[in-house]
């Protein structure tokens, strides 16, 4: 993972624009302090709307991560 995240920063894979909107849009949502499901009123069950928005967050990652090795194999051929 550290790679991965090592060839982003030095711009060796360029990362889709969805993924960045959707980890800014994660990133502000979950330290925002407006909630869908408000954890004040429903306790634990107000950390699922988190829990989701960081669920598909890490599917994004995951995805642009399988995108990278790809293009490693692809080049190592």
């Amino acid at each position: 993972m550290w790679r991965f995240l090592n060839a982003v920063r030095r711009g060796e894979h360029r990362v889709s624009p969805t993924t960045w909107i959707a980890a800014i849009a994660a990133a502000v949502y979950a330290i925002s302090p407006i909630d869908l499901i408000p954890e004040l009123l429903l306790g634990p069950l107000g950390f699922a709307d988190d829990i989701g928005v960081l669920g598909i967050l890490a599917v994004l990652v995951a995805r642009e991560r399988r995108r990278w090795q790809e293009q490693l194999r692809t080049a190592s051929d």
